[in-house]
């Protein structure tokens, strides 16, 4: 069964019968809210147009809590980590559609020895020109996914106001010994894109 967590909540990454996961698919999902949603709130302003919100969902590889490396970001623009150990499973233009907006297989036991944390990100394409923030988005979350079951393990849904946010710090996924955990972020930012946003973890 999976687990709801809550911000700030942690918790290790096991199958569900308490063996080790070896592999895991951090799903990330999101809805463009619209005007007939209630306002205030989380839905705080009122909206033209909520449509073709481009949502981009991206991970940094760090070593030692940092990222260090441009080679260390998969994101749309580079689909696979060059260790072979993170994968992003395609872009996804609209947020339209149920289940899932974006996908991101990891395979932990390729993750070399001095990586420590993966730290995932959702950013709006070009939220400044487009006018647009993650207080027009509704029913975003991060799951984690046992692939070999396509069990959901635990879901952290973003719930916060975040009105005027132009990126998102989602969870991070981090070792601790011979053990890995995940962290339930759920942080908005204003760094415009993923060039702010590499500066914030380096």
């Amino acid at each position: 069964m999976s687990v709801n967590l809550q911000k700030g909540q942690k918790v290790s990454l096991k199958k569900s019968d308490g063996k080790k996961l070896s592999r895991l698919m951090v799903g990330l999902g999101w809805d463009a809210a619209t005007q007939s949603e209630p306002k205030g709130g989380f839905f705080s302003r009122i909206f033209s147009s909520t449509t073709n919100i481009d949502c981009d969902a991206s991970v940094f590889a760090c070593k030692g809590g940092k990222f260090v490396d441009k080679r260390d970001l998969v994101c749309f623009a580079n689909l696979e980590h060059y260790s072979g150990a993170i994968k992003h499973m395609g872009d996804n233009l609209t947020g339209e559609g149920e289940g899932d907006d974006e996908q991101i297989f990891v395979d932990l036991d390729k993750i070399p020895a001095e990586y420590d944390k993966l730290i995932f990100v959702v950013n709006i394409y070009k939220a400044v020109d487009r006018k647009q923030h993650f207080g027009m988005i509704r029913n975003a979350y991060i799951r984690i996914i046992d692939p070999d079951t396509r069990e959901e393990l635990c879901r952290f849904n973003l719930s916060d106001d975040y009105t005027d946010m132009l990126s998102m710090i989602a969870g991070e996924v981090y070792r601790r010994g011979d053990e890995w955990k995940f962290n339930a972020i759920g942080s908005g930012t204003k760094d415009t894109g993923l060039g702010d946003l590499a500066k914030r973890f380096a």
